[in-house]
């Protein structure tokens, strides 16, 4: 069936979209956590686990960077093509993303096994937190494939106007994920292994889900086996706007391990494992907002192929206030209740202690995130390819990681590195809407 995003209300078009991946999330969420929660709890909960799957942070969401730089760069091309009815060019473009994604895939293993000592060491591993780390990445290793398929391919199925089905995507990894956690932790006696084992198995019955869709008859854009191919034009487009998210994902890869050794340096392993909760918590909040964006992505595209620019802006004000009201909440929760969220990971009071007043100045300004997002899924859904990169590398790579590596060394400790976060919220998220607000919806508005 096919989706024609260009009649109808929109904010309603962007809801219908958007709820259905908001449900995905909440349950994503969970995916996300719940090894955290259980290993959390291992061993009495001392937080050394916790620590350990905190190293392996940087690496994951270094593969996921490559997911987002071949398979999320090709979904805004993919859905200019099929709002301007160049059908055949956006299966081509999907068929390539592919390609990509399973190229990629192999080499990140490779290099994973290869250089995983040498890694987690330089990330800030101890040697009582580096034999965690090393058990579990080595499992997660074995599913790298999987884990990009779900995460490149997924946007594809939502971009055709199918966001139940993407919601099932998820859903299904996280149920799965959810079921076989506390069996392999605590009834095979696994431990950490366990985690990552039910983790792999999850996301492999994930990408089997996506595969399905995609090549299945009544797919109106399909995954074919002629188009798995590299072709060096469509290539260069989907890098070239697939870069943005890259740089965003590389750029978390860096700013953790920044964060890591830093705190480790002037807090030790106890505050690497604070850091890991801080982490879990802010992406329990920050996956509805994901899930409004890729809703509203997809619309915004079509829109601007099928040169319905009114449209657009709709879609971008609906967007930004939306955004805005929602993370405002979440801040008000965090800092209402921040020994709840806490106590969900750990329950070790040096944790708790130390985390709590750690917190408050982590998440203080996380209401700019929702302007940081407004403007950047503008750039990344109407093609502006270079501000989309340059937003990304000014908020993480040109504000957060210098203040992480220079307010610790100026008194403030490891509360330095904590300030860095709102800092660079509420400098990075201000210029990027701002300057979307100036550039591209001028332009719109001057159409």
């Amino acid at each position: 069936m096919k989706k024609d995003f260009s009649e109808g209300t929109v904010w309603i078009i962007i809801l219908a979209q958007a709820v259905p991946l908001m449900l995905a999330q909440l349950i994503q969420l969970l995916y996300n956590v719940v090894d955290r929660i259980y290993i959390g709890h291992m061993n009495g909960g001392d937080g050394t686990a916790l620590t350990g799957i905190g190293l392996t942070f940087p690496i994951i969401t270094f593969i996921v960077a490559f997911a987002a730089l071949f398979g999320m760069g090709g979904v805004p091309l993919f859905s200019i093509a099929n709002g301007a009815g160049k059908h055949d060019k956006a299966e081509k473009i999907l068929g390539n993303s592919c390609c990509l994604l399973l190229i990629s895939a192999a080499v990140l293993t490779a290099a994973g096994f290869i250089f995983c000592k040498p890694i987690l060491y330089f990330l800030g591993a101890s040697d009582n937190s580096y034999r965690f780390a090393a058990e579990y990445l080595r499992c997660y290793l074995v599913g790298t494939v999987f884990s990009m398929l779900n995460t490149g391919l997924n946007g594809y199925i939502s971009a055709q106007g199918a966001p139940k089905t993407g919601m099932m995507t998820i859903m299904i990894g996280a149920v799965l994920n959810i079921a076989l956690d506390p069996v392999f932790i605590f009834k095979f006696h696994l431990g950490i292994k366990g985690a990552a084992i039910a983790t792999v198995i999850s996301q492999a019955v994930s990408s089997l889900w996506i595969l399905r869709f995609l090549t299945q008859k009544s797919t109106s854009l399909r995954l074919k086996r002629q188009n798995i191919r590299i072709v060096p034009e469509l290539t260069s487009g989907i890098v070239k706007l697939g870069t943005s998210n890259f740089v965003m994902q590389g750029t978390t890869c860096f700013v953790q391990a920044v964060c890591n050794s830093t705190l480790h340096s002037f807090g030790g392993d106890v505050y690497v494992g604070i850091m890991t909760v801080l982490n879990s918590i802010r992406d329990i909040f920050m996956l509805p907002i994901h899930g409004l964006i890729s809703g509203a992505q997809p619309v915004m595209g079509f829109n601007y192929g099928a040169g319905k620019h009114d449209r657009v802006k709709s879609a971008i004000r609906f967007n930004t206030l939306a955004g805005a009201a929602y993370t405002l909440a979440a801040w008000l929760l965090v800092v209402t209740f921040p020994e709840f969220w806490f106590r969900i990971f750990s329950k070790d009071t040096s944790f708790l202690e130390h985390g709590v007043s750690a917190m408050r100045i982590y998440f203080y300004g996380f209401v700019f995130m929702s302007f940081q997002f407004a403007g950047q899924s503008v750039f990344q859904a109407l093609g502006y390819a270079k501000h989309a990169i340059f937003f990304s590398l000014l908020r993480k790579a040109f504000i957060v990681i210098p203040l992480t590596l220079l307010l610790p060394r100026l008194g403030l400790g490891v509360n330095g590195v904590f300030i860095a976060e709102p800092v660079s919220n509420t400098l990075g998220g201000l210029a990027c809407f701002i300057t979307m607000r100036r550039t591209v919806y001028k332009k719109l508005e001057s159409r």
